[in-house]
């Protein structure tokens, strides 16, 4: 493992001419690599998933190095991904931290949406934090349903809040570039961040943003799992990583304590 001090995970040393400089290490090119680290330069690997990863064997996960995994849960306000139940159980049993992901595509008002989250997902003190991910329709980079960026933070904000008020932890956002850009700069800094840029580390694409979660590759393998996963990135050491799931995890404990206390 390449060791890089915590400067090279700050952009404000570098300059926007530099940065200029090395887009062109967005392929993968020696500049780019050169500067910044890579995602097996980082210590705690993890995965997300779907229905669409089948059967998943969580003891050869496990076994694998996996240390988190997102787990898709709900679509919109009346989807159940159908191997959620499946994968929440059976990665809890293998020793897999795990979360639950709401996905959003935000192109039109969405009432309802936590609440139906807050139903289908359990609520587990040793859960990780809940993900909201939040993108535009995929299909079409200038989709005419796309809402003003108003309205896009203030639906954001509802959904959070109801996140939090019903784990008792501060939810994850899930962006893309272009979401984050269209949306999300300069908003949110509270939140934890989970970033998409699978040809750029982050800070080519997300500018001064601190991120804690990294999605650098749709085209993973995982041992236990057959065919292409997501692979991520935790932004920290293995003590960070412990830290994050302590602190979580007292979040969660003293929401349960309050709430037994009321």
């Amino acid at each position: 493992m390449r060791y890089f001090p915590r400067s090279f995970f700050v952009l404000g040393s570098l300059s926007w001419l530099g940065l200029a400089l090395l887009a062109g290490g967005c392929a993968g090119g020696v500049t780019g690599d050169a500067l910044f680290p890579g995602p097996a330069d980082y210590e705690v690997g993890g995965i997300d998933v779907s229905k669409y990863q089948g059967d998943i064997d969580w003891s050869s996960v496990h076994a694998a190095g996996v240390r988190f995994a997102w787990i898709k849960a709900t679509e919109g306000g009346d989807r159940v991904d159908e191997k959620f139940a499946q994968n929440w159980a059976s990665a809890k049993a293998a020793g897999v931290p795990r979360g639950g992901l709401s996905f959003r595509l935000l192109v039109q008002a969405h009432a309802g949406t936590s609440g139906w989250f807050s139903r289908n997902v359990p609520n587990d003190p040793d859960a990780l934090p809940p993900v909201l991910d939040v993108e535009w329709n995929g299909q079409s980079k200038t989709c005419p349903k796309r809402i003003p960026r108003d309205v896009a933070i203030a639906q954001m904000k509802i959904m959070l809040a109801a996140m939090e008020q019903a784990y008792g932890k501060k939810p994850v956002i899930y962006t893309s570039i272009d979401f984050h850009r269209d949306v999300m700069e300069g908003e949110f800094s509270d939140y934890p961040i989970w970033v998409r840029s699978v040809k750029c580390h982050p800070s080519l694409k997300y500018g001064n943003r601190h991120w804690h979660f990294w999605q650098h590759t749709a085209e993973g393998h995982v041992a236990g799992i057959r065919g292409y996963v997501d692979r991520n990135a935790f932004n920290g050491s293995i003590k960070d990583w412990q830290a994050w799931l302590a602190n979580n995890k007292a979040l969660a404990d003293n929401k349960a304590t309050s709430a037994r206390g009321a």
